[in-house]
């Protein structure tokens, strides 16, 4: 894990299209910015989890019921 430090209004730079800027700090809260495509889903560690485990349980469960379409010709 590479551990950088940053002050307020400094950002760290993902590859060539993603910027992390710390926007302020406040006591033990920093609040951060993420600015990336929308293509790349960037989500809070929390939320994260639980899509994830939701999407799990999706797969282990055949959630997804198969399209009962008619016969062609009938």
């Amino acid at each position: 894990m590479l551990v950088l430090s940053r002050r307020a209004n400094q950002a760290i730079v993902i590859g060539p299209d993603i910027v992390i800027r710390v926007l302020d700090i406040r006591g033990d809260q920093v609040r951060i910015g993420v600015d990336a495509p929308r293509s790349v889903a960037v989500h809070r560690e929390e939320v994260a989890a639980d899509i994830r485990q939701s999407n799990e349980e999706a797969a282990r469960l055949g959630a997804v019921a198969p399209l009962d379409l008619p016969k062609p010709g009938k």
